[in-house]
């Protein structure tokens, strides 16, 4: 197996990092359009190649795989650039894996109501090209998404005969200090991304179809496993709604993040003044989007983890009837300690635990244990041989009945 990794900024870094201790590719090229990035995530194995790339460019995508001979393609960067990746991997011969689908766009005039174009519709769209190719792509397997679908069909395979809801719940206790240890706003994850999910009309699947909602509706207080404790959860716009009533028979499925009210006032006030915008706007001759200096100005995700302490956890909460018939409610997670992925691997525990999944899934695709072909989620693929990887790993995954 040789892999183009396109991306090496917090979630790209900790990929390498964690591909390092492990025996299932030839090489890892890394990619990033800032050369210097590339070489830094890439001097962490004597396998890995550093290398210049436009994520913008099929071409530019599609030349650094014929030049390296690459077989998959792994795609750690903001999913604005994903359909040029997608675009890029299928014209030079190889396999795609990302974690975030290709970008949605709100219904023009129910947005709050009814589905535009939904998350991953572009891909899905020539799913049966990559399938008569004989070709694979993976799309959402990292964490949410990703090991929540993992853990989606887990469920409907062993735990239960009859689903109700599934349930992803994101919560954390993770606080970032300045330098005199005051607590300060610093998103642990990709801000890019982060006012894409929140902002956008977060869609839910009920009853066989999906229908959309007002951003940051439906608040619960969900109480998070191994001491995180409760967090107040709300509807987000995010991939598992979408993938997992694709390969797994429920009557709801759901996303709630546990955002805060800082986080939420903030996200608010971005979209009043027009700071969420992707569009450029003309500053002092000079054309800059809104969205890109929002997340220019803001720490790197990638640099706050000695800054940062506490705990992140993934997961779903399944509710509906347990083999037997009888009523049954289990969360599934994974938590993830900042001071552990620290001391081990030098990254931050949200971008570590994003990173993780997708290596897992590149080991099983080398041994054959998973394959497939076409556009797949990863509930198409049994959750045993990924969840005890996951723990050979290191980083074992959790289950409690509520």
């Amino acid at each position: 197996m040789r892999i183009l990794l396109v991306g090496a900024g917090g979630v790209g870094a900790a990929f390498a990092a964690i591909a390092s201790r492990r025996d299932f590719f030839e090489t890892i090229v890394v990619a990033d359009y800032d050369p210097v990035r590339a070489e830094k995530a890439a001097a962490a194995d004597d396998r890995y190649v550093a290398a210049q790339v436009d994520a913008s460019s099929a071409e530019s995508i599609s030349a650094l795989c014929r030049e390296h001979a690459i077989t998959h393609v792994m795609n750690a960067v903001d999913p604005v650039f994903n359909m040029s990746i997608f675009g890029g991997a299928f014209e030079a011969g190889a396999d795609y894996l990302d974690m975030a689908m290709s970008l949605s766009k709100p219904h023009p005039e129910a947005p709050y109501e009814k589905t535009g174009v939904k998350l991953g519709d572009e891909q899905f769209a020539v799913a049966s090209r990559w399938e008569s190719a004989g070709r694979l792509t993976l799309v959402g397997i990292g964490v949410e998404p990703g090991l929540s679908d993992v853990f989606a069909r887990y469920a409907a395979d062993h735990l239960f005969s009859e689903i109700d809801e599934l349930g992803t719940r994101d919560g954390a206790n993770l606080v970032v200090t300045d330098d005199e240890g005051n607590e300060i706003f610093a998103p642990s994850f990709s801000m890019w991304t982060t006012i894409e999910e929140c902002l956008n009309p977060p869609v839910v699947w009920q009853d066989g179809e999906w229908h959309t909602t007002a951003p940051f509706s439906e608040p619960e207080v969900f109480d998070f496993p191994e001491g995180i404790g409760p967090v107040e959860c709300v509807n987000v716009e995010h991939e598992e709604v979408l993938l997992m009533p694709r390969w797994v028979d429920c009557k709801r499925a759901t996303f709630k993040y546990g955002l805060g009210d800082e986080f939420i006032n903030i996200l608010k006030v971005l979209h009043t003044l027009g700071l969420d915008r992707t569009d450029k706007v003309r500053v002092k001759g000079v054309e800059v989007s809104p969205r890109d200096v929002v997340a220019a100005v803001l720490p790197d995700p990638a640099t706050v983890g000695p800054r940062m302490r506490g705990k992140t956890c993934a997961g779903l909460w399944v509710t509906g009837k347990d083999k037997d018939g009888a009523p049954r409610s289990t969360y599934l997670y994974h938590v993830v300690d900042n001071e552990w992925t620290m001391q081990e691997y030098g990254h931050q525990c949200v971008v570590w635990q994003t990173a993780i999944n997708p290596v897992v899934a590149l080991e099983l695709l080398a041994a054959g244990t998973w394959k497939g072909a076409g556009v797949l989620g990863p509930e198409a693929f049994d959750a045993v041989p990924f969840l005890d990887l996951l723990t050979e790993y290191g980083s074992p995954w959790g289950q409690q009945e509520l």
